[in-house]
């Protein structure tokens, strides 16, 4: 199953980091790279993170919270700064199994000649953030800088001392050989021990990829795994993706070739070549290896499997079902099992857009594989149209989150509403039935009143500097948007010509975005 090696080494060599924001512009508001997770023990309780533009300290972590399922949350709160001169980025959540929380994240400066990557832990549900504590410094691996875009997973195997494991890349621009870079913590991320390689000789990153990004998973059973991308011809002719296998805690490992002569180019170079690895909570020998390929004609989402952990592996099923090779780029896919084998796949689509190009609107498409399944299910929507925004151009700057538990979905967003972009979470029912959504970003409490509620015909919406109200169906579907003048703090929609049931109102006001739920009779 190999092909040509002219159409594989260009994704290696051009893939983008996902985790810088060097060129931001200061006179703008952003918020991007939202990560999400979800209490293993309590499905109510939902934590965003995400890194934005704030005024007089440049990018920092914000994190918000919710113990209802997403219907509320709790109010901004921002991780400071080791020092007042850094910004942050990539921040990561996970849950160990008693219920303490982690974030882990970089904060540096802006040319990366000082910083590190840190963690810290709440204990509260993510309401008050830990002192952070370093995981690896610019400067512990020579000039490499190996603090680029950190990854964080807890092995739950265990009821005490779980194992943190935070992988992570060098800097771009440094000069070869690059590797994968792995730390550990035994202490719930008090201290991290000495970082170590994740490659090793016959099984290197090279020298040709600029930055070889791991992506690592724990198994029900505590085994280790962490695939990255290599292209050393002496080792094959081939560019490939190594699969690196611990049973130890890390402290061995064995090599293996996932996938070679399978992961093609895409001539956009902007487009996000996800590339990630995940282990089934329900299956100690399943593992689910989800990447980008244009072997049908343009970029796709394809999925490989694995049943015997990792030594041998299915061969790939495409996921998107739009019409193969319409000159229609998809990329930036997600996923995540649930606790019982469940497997949801998510991933930016262009099916509906007016080329084939980055820079073009675009839609977020899913697809489910239920546990007792041999095939995906048909693709749904997930998010209505995201329009383009030179902002979702600059490296790392459109990221997402997604998860399923008992067949509910959650899932966060970048969304360029506005001319900039806003975090987003949406809850939905398997058959794309939205049971919440709201807008993450505003540090602002927004008074916002809508009445009668219910209402046959039409909802008085009472609040300050109202811009936009957009009517949307119960599938995300948005109905009619209605522009006001911001000169009253009444204003009025009618949804006399539209069937009873439930709609969503997202009001867009100078100050954000509040979202309210209706019902027409």
């Amino acid at each position: 199953m190999k092909t040509l090696l002219y159409i594989i080494l260009f994704v290696f060599i051009n893939s983008p980091s996902f985790g810088q924001n060097e060129n931001i512009s200061q006179g703008s508001i952003f918020d991007g790279e939202p990560n999400m997770v979800i209490n293993p023990n309590n499905s109510q309780h939902i934590v965003v993170a995400w890194m934005g533009y704030k005024l007089l300290t440049d990018l920092s972590i914000t994190t918000k919270v919710s113990f209802d399922g997403g219907t509320s949350w709790s109010t901004a709160n921002s991780i400071p700064h080791v020092l007042n001169v850094y910004r942050s980025a990539d921040p990561t959540l996970a849950f160990d199994n008693q219920g303490n929380l982690f974030l882990t994240y970089i904060d540096f400066l802006a040319d990366f000649s000082l910083g590190a990557i840190y963690s810290v832990k709440s204990t509260d549900g993510g309401l008050t953030w830990s002192t952070p504590s370093k995981v690896i410094d610019v400067f512990d691996d020579g000039n490499k800088k190996p603090v680029d875009r950190p990854w964080m997973v807890i092995d739950t195997s265990v009821s005490t001392n779980q194992p943190m494991y935070i992988t992570s890349m060098n800097r771009s621009k440094i000069a070869p050989p690059n590797h994968p870079y792995l730390s550990k913590s035994f202490d719930q991320g008090v201290t991290w021990q000495s970082w170590r390689y994740a490659d090793t000789a016959s099984w290197l990153a090279g020298s040709l990829i600029p930055q070889p990004l791991p992506s690592l998973a724990v198994g029900s059973d505590g085994t280790l795994y962490i695939t990255y991308p290599s292209y050393v011809p002496s080792q094959n002719v081939y560019p490939q993706y190594i699969l690196a296998k611990s049973s130890d805690n890390g402290n061995s490992f064995t090599w293996s070739t996932l996938i070679d002569g399978l992961i093609v180019s895409t001539p956009d170079t902007m487009s996000k070549k996800t590339v990630l690895l995940i282990t089934d909570p329900s299956d100690v020998d399943h593992l689910a290896f989800i990447f980008l390929s244009n072997l049908y004609g343009d970029m796709d989402v394809n999925f490989m499997e694995s049943n015997d952990k990792g030594i041998s592996w299915s061969t790939p099923i495409r996921i998107n079902d739009d019409p193969i090779g319409n000159n229609r780029m998809q990329d930036m896919a997600w996923a995540s099992f649930d606790n019982d084998g469940d497997l949801i796949i998510s991933w930016r689509d262009r099916r509906n857009s007016d080329d084939s190009t980055f820079t073009t609107a675009s839609q977020f498409y899913g697809a489910v594989l239920w546990n007792d399944s041999t095939s995906f299910s048909p693709n749904f929507i997930i998010t209505d149209t995201v329009a383009y925004d030179t902002t979702l151009s600059q490296p790392g700057n459109d990221w997402m989150g997604i998860q399923m538990i008992d067949d509910t979905i959650s899932v966060v967003w970048g969304d360029t509403k506005n001319g900039f972009l806003n975090i987003w979470f949406k809850r939905m029912a398997n058959d794309g039935t939205i049971l919440t959504l709201n807008e993450l970003t505003s540090g602002t409490s927004l008074s916002v009143e809508v009445f009668p509620n219910p209402s046959n015909s039409n909802f008085t919406i009472k609040g300050a500097n109202i811009m936009q109200i957009e009517v949307c169906s119960q599938k995300g579907k948005t109905i009619t948007t209605k522009k006001y003048n911001e000169k009253s703090d009444y204003q009025t929609i009618s949804l006399s010509d539209f069937s009873t049931g439930m709609y969503f109102l997202i009001i867009q006001t100078k100050d954000g975005f509040v979202t309210k739920k209706v019902i027409k009779e």
